[in-house]
């Protein structure tokens, strides 16, 4: 009898299964040996009264906190009890196909909706959003580049003008009017087609829809300096625009790739490209989301399948390595809120058993990022129990026909469940066994014969932490 230890590598869905790669790394995040646990969602404010788009965070130079939600119509901030207020200062027209784009600019809160002006709120005194200035633009995307405002994909005079970056008077987000003096002004960029989202800090990236360029601030005559970074690849998707630090992440009409302001990067190649493209319904692309989880150093993607199911697909950028998820949400979105008391609870939930997550949870200690979702006229936390994860090996093959007759889950701080497919060919249809739990010496029983064996793992207990693989024991199988 030989023991085999199966360590959980890479979840590669591109690659055949007899590549020693997991098949399946469902409801699971990887960390840097072995899988996690994903969270689930938990309500922490309800009932906003319109359909949700959009989450932003704010945070002051006292360092108060604001959380933000936006839909179509209306933008209200949350309050620490999950209370909505309104803070529009019109009923806002944004399209069904798009949504609010935000930003902050020392105290100003800024959003960019394609139709109305830009729309400016100050977290220290204003009581509702305002137009900007009277000259600021109506534009699709708005962020900040070093001490400029910087929007795109402009309607200037009426006329939309795709390929347009304006920006603001430095350190004046109300100056809009170009001058050498302000230094506002604009560039049209020729080549790579219409302007689908925009990233800023200490340089801006500009993706376009065929290239992706780099705006440096090089100050007057020029003021910045436009460098084509990415000729022949851009961004197929502006909901799949999300930005960790000085490192952007986005989707191409080829796959996932990362920049980082010099060079543009694959990171799903011959991973999980494929993987996404045959799952994706491509007519819903504008519903798609993506955020940071700052905490487990995770860009994340929520999508509609084609199957008319929203799923997760979760990128660990420090491990390079791939999970996917149920979503459970509409959107996902970064997220912060100030701290909640103990008296406060009790506006929460009716009992600390019915909070559904801890009380070290990100979303209560205060000032602190966590992933947000979005449900309808909900908002929700990443922060719950711990969700049914799913791993899959590929095939297992030792030589010839063998029998499967033990396992034991290496889970830490749980165990598992695991079920057994064998096959004898390659082509024959994968097809599982039941679950068996481990017994109270981590030992599960099975009997399962062929050549080919794949192992669904499932990790229990509420607080298991990392499944690191699965030992199994194979017995050779002689012939006749």
């Amino acid at each position: 009898m030989a023991t085999q230890r199966i360590n959980f590598s890479e979840w590669l869905p591109d690659q055949p299964g007899l590549s020693g790669a997991l098949t399946e790394a469902k409801n699971v995040v990887s960390q840097a040996i072995g899988y996690g646990p994903l969270p689930l969602p938990v309500a922490i404010a309800q009932g906003s009264g319109e359909a949700l788009k959009t989450l932003y965070a704010t945070k002051d130079k006292l360092g108060v906190t604001q959380l933000f939600a936006g839909g179509t119509t209306k933008v209200f901030t949350v309050s620490n009890l999950g209370a909505f207020t309104n803070v529009s200062g019109a009923t806002y027209a944004t399209p069904n196909n798009n949504r609010m784009r935000f930003t902050q600019f020392g105290d100003v809160v800024i959003f960019a909706n394609d139709v109305d002006k830009l729309q400016g709120f100050n977290v220290t005194s204003s009581a509702t959003f305002d137009d900007l200035s009277a000259s600021a633009p109506v534009a699709r995307y708005v962020t900040v580049v070093r001490d400029f405002v910087v929007s795109a994909n402009i309607v200037d005079v009426s006329n939309r003008v795709t390929n347009r970056v304006r920006w603001s008077g430095i350190n004046d987000e109300t100056e809009w009017d170009f001058s050498q003096t302000t230094q506002a002004d604009y560039q049209d960029i020729p080549d790579g087609g219409n302007i689908v989202g925009i990233t800023g800090g200490e340089f801006g990236l500009i993706f376009l829809e065929k290239s992706i360029h780099r705006m440096s601030y090089v100050g007057t005559p020029f003021i910045f300096q436009f460098d084509n970074i990415s000729r022949g690849t851009g961004c197929i998707s502006e909901n799949s625009i999300a930005q960790y630090q000085g490192i952007t992440f986005f989707l191409s009409s080829d796959g996932f790739y990362m920049c980082d302001g010099q060079s543009v990067k694959p990171i799903g190649a011959e991973k999980i490209d494929r993987w996404f493209f045959d799952n994706v319904d491509l007519t819903q692309m504008d519903t798609m989301s993506a955020a940071i989880d700052p905490v487990r150093k995770l860009v994340i993607w929520n999508f509609l399948s084609s199957g008319s199911i929203r799923k997760l697909l979760i990128h660990n950028f420090k491990t390079g390595k791939w999970t996917n998820a149920e979503a459970l949400t509409d959107y996902i979105a970064d997220a912060s809120t100030g701290s909640v008391t103990l008296e406060q609870l009790d506006g929460l939930s009716a009992s600390l058993d019915a909070l559904g997550q801890s009380l070290d949870s990100a979303s209560f200690i205060g000032g602190q990022s966590f992933l947000g979702g979005l449900k309808e006229d909900d908002i929700y936390a990443f922060t719950g129990l711990p969700r049914a994860g799913e791993i899959i090996t590929g095939d297992v093959d030792v030589g010839g026909r063998s029998v499967v007759t033990l396992a034991r889950p290496q889970v830490d701080n749980g165990s598992a469940t695991v079920a057994v497919s064998s096959r004898t060919r390659l082509d024959e249809t994968v097809g599982f066994n039941t679950p068996v739990a481990a017994s109270s010496e981590n030992r599960i029983p099975l009997r399962s014969a062929g050549r080919y064996h794949r192992f669904k793992v499932n990790p229990t207990g509420a607080n298991w932490n990392n499944a690191v693989g699965i030992d199994v024991d194979v017995v050779g199988q002689g012939g006749r």
